[in-house]
């Protein structure tokens, strides 16, 4: 088995010589809860390859909501698109769970992607995979209930952050499934009552894997495959 390179699925996924072109740039961050990273509309100037933790990519509405659009953690980037077209945000970048990633400028990774046949299809893979998603959270959020949509999007916490136990307040979580906080706390309560989780004050646990994955909608599953066949790693 190859040695793995990175904690983060982009970076190792890259062959010696394409990380190579990447390795002296990139520097190891924390990644704070609840931090800004960039705002929409924004000139984006760093690239973020996490190796833990979750970043949400949300959509501002008027009034101050926040409706979330993606998720990413140690099995994609956030930034890259900004690597080949005009540096300019389309979202929001929040820090969901703390974490740590590896960061770099855009341009050494711009002339990375210009460089390299290679480091440019991983890159467009990627970010085929980010717009599943957030095709995906829009057709969800519009046509789901809010259990399913609460299922789901634990589900895919899960699988980012490799813990049951996520962190998670209910004006947070009202932010990013676009629903009022009493909304999350009925839901949350609901869940509770069929023994799929354990929710308290600024946390949820997962008692039923299982139990969560049926009350889910389709879309965990659509997204999920979609991943699985966009960044197969190589190795």
């Amino acid at each position: 088995m190859a040695k793995v390179r990175s904690p983060n699925n982009f970076l190792d996924s890259l062959s010696p010589s394409d990380f190579k072109l990447l390795q002296p740039h990139l520097k190891l961050i924390e990644l704070q809860h609840e931090a800004v990273l960039f705002e929409t509309a924004a000139s984006v100037r760093i690239i973020f390859f996490p190796h833990s933790g979750i970043i949400s990519l949300v959509v501002p509405l008027s009034g101050g909501k926040l409706i979330e659009a993606a998720m990413v953690g140690h099995d994609s980037l956030v930034g890259a698109s900004s690597a080949l077209d005009g540096r300019i945000s389309l979202n929001k970048g929040i820090v969901q769970a703390p974490g740590a990633a590896s960061v770099m400028p855009v341009a050494p990774f711009r002339k990375a992607a210009e460089k390299s046949d290679t480091v440019r299809a991983a890159l467009v893979r990627h970010e085929q995979a980010l717009f599943v998603q957030a095709q995906q959270s829009a057709a969800c959020n519009a046509s789901h209930k809010v259990e399913a949509r609460m299922a789901r999007w634990l589900l895919r916490a899960r699988d980012l952050s490799d813990e049951d136990t996520i962190p998670l307040t209910q004006e947070f979580f009202s932010q990013m499934l676009g629903v009022q906080r009493t909304s999350v706390s009925d839901v949350a309560h609901n869940l509770q009552q069929l023994g799929l989780i354990d929710y308290s004050r600024g946390r949820v646990q997962i008692t039923n894997l299982q139990g969560l994955r049926r009350e889910a909608c389709e879309c965990y599953l659509t997204v999920k495959s979609h991943y699985d066949r966009l960044l197969k790693r190589p190795h």
